[in-house]
């Protein structure tokens, strides 16, 4: 392969390109490096500093996402000392961090959880000042608790980087250092598109889905990766189902054409498939103005029949279709070639551009 660099990561004989770094080969050849502020889909951070590792001939431990490799590297991902730090840092974390992992909204998928279980780290067993801050929830889809922050940077890097809002930064300095919105304004006063990717990009439960909330913990719900239904962008989501009802939407960093980013409808906009208003039978209106439930077959009939009426009398381009976002590509495209063809009119149009 042109330009291939070969190393080596705990003794394995691994290859990579130019610019990759030690992180993302180490991963490909399965090879485990704990993380905190690293996501795939942002620049290298190297903040957290869980990932440091050992390279031969360096002055000191390096960040296994922000070192790229070089030829001929050897790399030791494991020793006393390494783990000595990893763990050290874990109990740093935890000395100014909620215990209420029963009744976090991120239990199960935490990474501070995984780390702290990996490592076997109960307590803290450093004491000290702790923030107290209060739950930020002043809007209908994102709920903030700045106490589980543990300033990693992905909300902050994943709304500027990715999404271009930048409602995100860091204020203040030290141990009074918070992740906030400009001027501690509410999200509602800010550029946010309510898109949820800063949830998504959170390690710990510090941005939660407000319409989430108890409804389903990681373990007890069913996940099922389908495409999001709103557009033709084929976003690839997995859908959190509990008792026959959506509780949740993901979607996963390696999978689909959008890997992990999604907007404002394909992650929160799923409350219509088990609302009380969703027809779900076909309603005929009867003379008295009520609504009457009826089989498909009459349904059909009843269309029919009234269309190739309203067609006699009026002519085709008295009748219209509009299609949906909601459906495939497929159906939309039969749905026009009906009305085209059969109705014989071009009116037709598409509610994703109303």
């Amino acid at each position: 392969m042109s330009g291939e660099i070969r190393l080596k990561i705990d003794g394995k004989a691994c290859s990579g390109l130019k610019g990759e770094t030690i992180l993302e080969v180490a991963r490909r050849n399965e090879i485990w490096i704990p993380t905190l502020c690293y996501d795939e889909r942002l620049e290298p951070y190297g903040a957290c500093r869980l990932c440091l590792v050992e390279v031969k001939g360096a002055r000191g431990l390096l960040p296994a996402c922000t070192t790229e490799i070089t030829e001929g590297m050897e790399v030791r991902t494991s020793t006393k000392r390494i783990e000595s730090i990893r763990r050290t840092v874990i109990e740093l974390l935890l000395s100014d961090h909620p215990d209420d992992c029963m009744t976090c909204e991120s239990a199960g998928s935490c990474v501070l959880q995984d780390l702290a279980y990996r490592y076997g780290v109960k307590r803290s067993p450093y004491a000290g000042e702790t923030h107290k801050y209060g739950i930020l929830n002043g809007n209908p889809l994102i709920e903030r608790d700045p106490n589980k922050c543990v300033l990693c940077g992905r909300c902050v890097r994943i709304c500027e980087e990715v999404v271009g809002a930048g409602v995100y930064g860091f204020v203040n300095r030290g141990f009074d250092a918070i992740v906030s919105t400009p001027y501690d304004h509410s999200l509602l006063d800010t550029p946010c598109l309510f898109c949820g990717q800063c949830i998504s990009a959170c390690p710990v439960g510090a941005l939660t889905s407000k319409i989430s909330k108890g409804k389903g913990r990681y373990w007890d719900v069913k996940k099922t990766d389908t495409i999001c239904p709103y557009c033709g962008v084929g976003c690839t989501i997995t859908l959190w189902t509990k008792e026959n009802r959506i509780v949740n939407v993901t979607a996963p960093i390696d999978k689909g054409v959008n890997k992990g980013d999604l907007c404002v409808k394909g992650r929160f906009g799923y409350q219509f498939v088990n609302s009380p208003d969703r027809l779900k039978s076909p309603l005929v209106r009867q003379r008295d103005g009520s609504l009457k439930r009826v089989s498909w077959k009459k349904a059909v009939s009843y269309i029919a029949e009234n269309f190739a009426r309203i067609r006699e009398q009026y002519g085709p381009d008295s009748i219209a279709g509009l299609a949906s976002a909601r459906c495939t590509n497929e159906e939309n495209y039969v749905f026009q070639k009906f009305i085209r063809a059969a109705i014989g009119t071009n009116n037709v149009d598409h509610c994703a551009r109303l």
